[in-house]
Order: C-alpha cells, then sequence, then structure tokens
C-alpha cells in the first residue's frame, strides 16, 4: 500500500487569500491543530514579506511541533537570507517554468537555469532540505519542464513541486502530466500544489498522488488565492474512503481544525461544503430517513466520528416521512395514533413549504403535545 504525506499550507498561500490576515495567536492555534492531526509538514509563511513574518514564523518554529517547517522564497538570495534568519527546517524555492509568467517577469529559460545554479548552491549550503517549485508547471512546455526537473534532482533538489498555479488541469490531464514525469525521472521526489479555479484542485490532487506524486500540498478549508487549494479534508477523506493510499492523518481533527481555519479567516464554511459543511451528515428525505433509521451507511459514507463530529438528527420539513418523524417522537417519550402521526407530518409540509425553511425540534414538539393539528 502506498504511502503519501501531505504539506499543509494553510499558514502560506491560504492566508494569501483575499482579506485574509492570520494574528500570531490565530496561527499557533492552527499549527498545534495540524500538529495534533500528525500533519509532516508545514508551509509556515514567506519570510521575504518583512520582520514581523519572520518573527510569527520564528516563534512557530520554536514552539518544537513535530511537523517539518519550510519557508516559500523566490529564486532570490535575499528571499533565502529571510529564511534562514526565519529558522525553518527547510525551504520551497519557486521558479517560473511557463513562457507565459517568464515574459511577465522579464525573464526567460536561461535565466532559469542559471539562477537555479546560484540559488541552489546557496540555499543547500544552509539549509538540510531544499524542495524546487516548478511554478506554472501545468502551462510549461514538456521539454523544459523535463530540462527544468533535471537540473533541480542534479543540483540536490530534495523534492520538486509540480504547480498548477492557475488551475488549468483536470484530472485525466494530471495524470498523464505525472505518468509522463515518473516515466522520465523514476527515482524522482516530487509534489503535486492545485489550485482551484475551475473546481478541480481536490480531483487534481487525488490524481496525483494515484499516478507518480509522493507529495500534495494542501490547506484546509480550501482556503487561497482566488478559487482557493485543494481541501485538506477532502483530500485525507477520499484518501480514506476511496483509495488505498495510506495518509497518516488523525481525522477525527479535521472539523475542529476546518472550523478554527474559517473562524480565523473570516471565510464562512458552505453549508453543503463535502466533508465538513454543517449540514453533509443530515437527512431530510423521507426515503432516505426511513432507510437510514435502519442502516446509516446506507445514504451517508463519512461516520461523524471519523472527522470529530456527533451523528445529526434527521431534518423536519417539506421532504420528510413518517417513520423519521415516529422515531423522533418516540425518542421524546411520545407515542400518539397513526392518523395523528399522518396529520402531523401533513403540518411539517405545510409549514416547511410557507416558510421555506426546515422546522424546529421545538415546533415539531408543539404539534405533537398541544395536538395543534
Amino acid at each position: 500500500m502506498k504511502k503519501i504525506h501531505l504539506i499543509d499550507t494553510t499558514l502560506r498561500d491560504g492566508e494569501q487569500a483575499p482579506g485574509v490576515v492570520f494574528s500570531l495567536k490565530e496561527k499557533l492555534h492552527i499549527a498545534e491543530l495540524l500538529d495534533k492531526a500528525s500533519i509532516t509538514e508545514v508551509e509556515v509563511g514567506t519570510p521575504a514579506m518583512g520582520a514581523f513574518e519572520i518573527t510569527d514564523i520564528k516563534t512557530i518554529v520554536n514552539e518544537g511541533f513535530n511537523f517539518k517547517t519550510l519557508a516559500w522564497c523566490r529564486a532570490v538570495k535575499a528571499d533565502i537570507d529571510a529564511a534562514i534568519k526565519s529558522e525553518t527546517q527547510g525551504i520551497n524555492i519557486s521558479f517560473p517554468v511557463s513562457e507565459i509568467h517568464q515574459l511577465a517577469m522579464m525573464k526567460d529559460k536561461k535565466w532559469v537555469l542559471h539562477t537555479m545554479h546560484e540559488v541552489m548552491r546557496y540555499a543547500c549550503s544552509n539549509f538540510d532540505y531544499v524542495a524546487v517549485g516548478a511554478q506554472d508547471a501545468s502551462r510549461a512546455e514538456f521539454p523544459f519542464l523535463s530540462e527544468f526537473i533535471s537540473e533541480a534532482l542534479y543540483l540536490g533538489a530534495c523534492r520538486v513541486r509540480i504547480a498548477d498555479t492557475v488551475g488549468t488541469l483536470n484530472p485525466i490531464s494530471t495524470a498523464r502530466l505525472f505518468r509522463k514525469i515518473k516515466k522520465y525521472f523514476p527515482k524522482g521526489s516530487f509534489e503535486f500544489h492545485g489550485h482551484n479555479d475551475l473546481g478541480m484542485a481536490t480531483a487534481n490532487t487525488f490524481a496525483a498522488l494515484h499516478t507518480g506524486a509522493e507529495a500534495a500540498s494542501v490547506t484546509v478549508n480550501g482556503l487561497g488565492e482566488r478559487a482557493g487549494n485543494a481541501s485538506l479534508e477532502e483530500i485525507v477523506m477520499a484518501l480514506e474512503l476511496s483509495s488505498s493510499i495510506r495518509h497518516g492523518i488523525r481525522t477525527s481533527v479535521l472539523g475542529e481544525l476546518s472550523q478554527s481555519v474559517s473562524q480565523a479567516s473570516g471565510f464562512l464554511i458552505p453549508a453543503n461544503k463535502a466533508v465538513t459543511g454543517s449540514k453533509v451528515l443530515c437527512h431530510e428525505s423521507g426515503i432516505h430517513t426511513n432507510i437510514l433509521l435502519k442502516n446509516r451507511e446506507t445514504y451517508q459514507i463519512i461516520k461523524a466520528s471519523q472527522i470529530g463530529r456527533t451523528e445529526q438528527d434527521f431534518i423536519f420539513g417539506k421532504h420528510s416521512g413518517k417513520n423519521a418523524l415516529i422515531a423522533f417522537l418516540n425518542q421524546n417519550n411520545i407515542n400518539l395514533s397513526c392518523n395523528d402521526y399522518e396529520r402531523i407530518l401533513e403540518k411539517i409540509k405545510e409549514y416547511s413549504n410557507q416558510l421555506k425553511r426546515e422546522l424546529t425540534s421545538t415546533e415539531i414538539l408543539s404539534f405533537a403535545v398541544k395536538k395543534n393539528i
């Protein structure tokens, strides 16, 4: 069974989401939960942002968490110097590998390869762990991407990050790219970094991990620039329940971690968001609840306890069924006639339709106790 590791970049790429600023206290709490979840590596920030960022990173590093700490750097010596001051265990150096990015930065392929030699020599003399990032790799010409990877590995890169910087890949093209990369570099270590512009970051990450990538960078709640990144909790549960890959994450921490990042970022979690949305373990449809009463797994693949939550009571509204109502009232020591159940259910549907929402437990119990039918 294949074993991969996940790199969390919530504190770096996640905080780059528009308008998001984590306080040091929030960063430490997120880091503590990531450690509790057994994340093996965390990209803790960008030291080149300035002294305040270096201080925050250094504080996190000195907490002595179990995960490896990495700083993100551009391909310039000054960024590496800032990372040295932050005292992270390693760094990730990013290079533009697509023509569109090189032109925008007024660079070219020759500059990338020449600079890599200079920067890698300096980085490897100061850090035991140096990863190299291929920025916008998904839009790069493969011959140059191949040359870039070859040089990076030759110069001592411990891992090469293949970044889908604008989320242009899909699961099929992601799999094709990683099979091709591993064909040419079977001994190289590769990471996938997916963005969610087309809503496929999580699926692309899943595909990459199944076709050659040994690692993937993710963020809690998929937080990140524009549409965000691949979601940590979604990747973990997809690996847990839809593959044979071992991830090593304590899934019971995911619920708390998701809520904490939501509160710190100010980005609300949609109620129907996969894995950690407030209503993804809720059921209303009478057709479903009738069978769920017999076996919860018939219409629910994730057990609430797996993600640190408790099973949700059924929701009562327009689509509810009689058996769920009977079970709910029996739990509250209310036993009525078959006709009463029918009339209460009719009232629930009527009110739900009028109010355009589910009904509360108090409202349903009021119908039953007062027989407001």
